[in-house]
């Protein structure tokens, strides 16, 4: 194969990884979104804890509103994040202490800290727009016993990230990811799994995310109940006012 019909040829990958993932993103979209949220985190010392968050979203992806609240312990009660996606930067953040009754905005330096205990940094828990990033079909690979495109995603200078790279693998049958590893450097550092994959309202989710953190060697579960799509969500409650009103 000659230079240019090689360059050619990663060119073409290229572009059909991108064409997946934006396939991915465009047959799992919804006006909005809402489910509550159990989360279970296991340490490596063995203090494990369980909390539970209620979840609102409004908007396209890569531009959508969200809001998190936890609703039990009584010791992480009214704790909340605001998130603000952008399609072509960083999302916005902003964190609510009910204790202080204050809010804090999420500065881009601490996205890469673990969010309120769990397993999830901050930078997890906001959507990435295909604009955001180049992509690199890996090839074909079995994730989670189903048959995936492995494709890999780096971050593109205008946007801010702590992985120099995350690597995907989505189901051919139903374009949905199953898998993803986040690297900093060479090294794994998170290795997040969708599983029980099933059909919400007509809209594939997965019903538990297990997330590891290879450097802390910890755990975080979260298990999705009432998940609801497309239902009336007010865009007054995305706003740093509501955030402080605790609605």
């Amino acid at each position: 194969m000659s230079k240019y019909a090689l360059l050619l040829a990663v060119a073409a990958m290229a572009q059909d990884a991108r064409q997946i993932v934006e396939e991915s993103q465009k047959r799992h979209r919804s006006n909005s979104q809402r489910y509550e949220g159990v989360l279970q985190v296991f340490n490596p010392n063995g203090k494990n804890s369980e909390k539970r968050w209620q979840f609102s979203r409004v908007g396209n992806y890569g531009e959508s509103k969200a809001l998190l609240r936890f609703i039990a312990p009584p010791e992480v009660k009214g704790v909340a994040l605001l998130i603000v996606n952008h399609t072509d930067r960083a999302s916005d953040q902003w964190m609510w202490l009910p204790e202080l009754q204050r809010d804090r905005r999420v500065a881009l330096q601490d996205r890469s800290t673990r969010f309120f205990g769990t397993d999830f940094s901050y930078e997890d828990l906001e959507e990435r727009d295909v604009e955001q990033s180049d992509f690199k079909m890996l090839g074909e690979e079995t994730a989670e016993g189903q048959a995936c495109w492995k494709i890999e995603s780096t971050p593109r200078k205008t946007r801010a990230s702590q992985y120099g790279r995350v690597v995907m693998w989505i189901r051919k049958d139903i374009y949905f990811p199953v898998r993803y590893e986040m690297y900093v450097k060479d090294q794994v550092v998170r290795r997040l799994h969708y599983r029980k994959i099933e059909k919400t309202q007509g809209v594939w989710s997965a019903l538990e995310l297990n997330m590891e953190d290879l450097r802390r060697k910890g755990r975080t579960v979260l298990k999705t109940e009432k998940l609801q799509y497309n239902v009336p969500v007010k865009e007054e409650m995305f706003t740093l006012q509501a955030l402080r009103r605790g609605e």
